[in-house]
């Protein structure tokens, strides 16, 4: 051996000991496992660098006061693996294939870091959540679920679930609903991405979206291989001339509360986009993501109890308990169901059981009504809070859009303009706020008039009324 090799070979072996001491002392029985683990683990680490030479396994196994088939099973399964190379009469080193892992894993949910006060919209509040209630449906299903149920699911969901949802949905939302056509989903989300792949398979290639309007449709459809066009909006909802002329077939609509500009599509414009979807033999895409939460009336029914067989309705219980879940339902018109469940089937192979059927349990026994008048309650008496705030602190304010939902869309007095160094200011004092600019596709320069798409579910009243008056300070610099 060379002073060189003789130099490697011997911090080689003071790190394998250092490594592999602890495994060193596992249980019999889980010993051999350990110290291929241990030393796995410090190659991918890089505490053993590529070029590294170990020590030989009579060596390291009496320094380790373990057997030598230990230490030699230990080599040869990691030399198999790629981990370490070896050569007859050339010794074990550590191979060069491996890259150290990444030290930590990175939390890359959508939430701005270190806000003092968080304004953008979309999120409902998770305290709300009802944890002992729905912790009692976990453990009464975990105990009645008979085992062929834990199988692979029906690609649509439980038959229980759906008929469940079947007649939740046609008492709160008005919808037809035949649990053969619901299919359960990770959210809207993919209930939007599963529309796209039904319309690209009806050789659809463009699909209309609401502008402004969710930037999610835009790149979920585009996702399926759809070209989102923007269709602009009158004050009854989607405008019709612009449609027409826009040559798309499908069209994505929020009718009950449109996103973001707050307004209820009117009944004489449902009727015109239903004669619209048949004339052109298309179909209206409904994404009722809050149509639960109206606070000062009953709320308008969907708009797919009007044709079920040119309206696809989707909707999830993000808003009413939590975006974490991952749950949600999609009823499909009979001309797109055998293409949706299909790619469902082909995406996941189905929703999973334990939480379909904990939802199905809080859904029978009334919990989810219950939870929906809770959020009801707690968000209308943030709305009014936050309408109270801006009055207050942003004197000659409009709120506009109806009372609903989990955000509003404020219009402040033009002394608080130009709109990009208001933004400016309220950023650098830690608060964070979505201009309705930012939910449009026809961009233009900078604007006088300050509109803002202001979220207050997931903030207490007293956090709101801070958030305002801290934003009221910067803005006036």
């Amino acid at each position: 051996m060379t002073g060189a090799d003789s130099a490697a070979g011997g911090r080689g072996g003071s790190v394998a000991w250092e490594v592999l001491l602890p495994a060193a002392s596992a249980p019999a029985r889980a010993r051999g496992r350990s110290l291929q683990a241990a030393l796995r683990e410090a190659v991918r680490s890089g505490r053993l660098a590529p070029g590294t030479r170990l020590p030989s396994s009579r060596d390291l196994a009496a320094d380790l006061g373990v057997s030598r088939g230990l230490i030699t099973e230990a080599y040869e399964q990691l030399t198999a693996e790629g981990y370490l190379r070896s050569g007859r009469g050339a010794g074990t080193w550590v191979g060069g294939a491996v890259r150290a892992a990444p030290p930590r894993a990175r939390d890359l949910a959508p939430r701005p870091p270190g806000a003092r006060a968080d304004f953008v919209p979309g999120t409902p509040d998770p305290s709300l959540f009802p944890r002992t209630a729905w912790a009692a449906a976990q453990r009464a299903v975990l105990a009645e679920l008979p085992h062929h149920e834990l199988g692979y699911p029906d690609p649509r969901g439980l038959p229980r679930l759906r008929t469940a949802l079947a007649a939740l949905l046609a008492r709160r939302r008005g919808v037809v609903a035949d649990p053969e056509r619901i299919v359960v989903v990770s959210g809207v989300a993919q209930a939007t991405t599963l529309l796209g792949f039904a319309l690209h398979a009806r050789g659809l290639r463009t699909v209309g979206v609401e502008d402004p309007g969710s930037p999610q449709h835009d790149d979920l459809y585009a996702a399926a291989g759809v070209t989102p066009v923007p269709v602009p909006l009158d004050g009854e909802g989607i405008a019709l001339e612009p449609l027409r002329a826009s040559g798309v077939r499908a069209v994505v609509t929020t009718p009950a509360h449109q996103y973001p500009t707050g307004i209820a599509c009117s009944a004489r414009r449902r009727a015109e986009l239903l004669d619209w979807a048949r004339s052109v033999d298309g179909f209206l895409l409904e994404d009722d993501y809050d149509g639960d939460f109206r606070y000062d009336r009953a709320p308008v029914g969907a708009l797919q109890g009007l044709d079920p067989e040119r309206v696809a309705y989707a909707g999830s219980v993000s808003k009413s308990l939590a975006p974490g879940l991952r749950l949600g339902w999609l009823l499909v018109p009979e001309a797109l169901a055998d293409e949706v469940i299909e790619r469902k089937r082909t995406m996941d192979l189905g929703h999973p059981t334990l939480d379909q059927a904990a939802f199905t349990r809080f859904v029978e026994r009334g919990d989810y009504d219950r939870q929906l008048r809770r959020c009801q309650h707690a968000y209308r008496e943030r709305r009014d809070a936050l309408v109270a705030a801006l009055e207050e602190h942003f004197p000659g304010s409009r709120v506009s859009g109806i009372a609903a939902g989990l955000h509003v869309i404020a219009t402040l007095p033009q002394r608080y303009g130009p709109e990009e160094r208001f933004l400016t200011r309220v950023a650098a004092a830690g608060l964070a706020v979505r201009p309705l600019s930012a939910c449009t596709h026809a961009r233009t320069g900078d604007s006088a008039e300050v509109r803002l798409v202001v979220g207050y579910a997931h903030l207490s009243p007293a956090r709101i009324r801070e958030g305002i008056r801290l934003m009221a300070e910067a803005a006036s610099g």
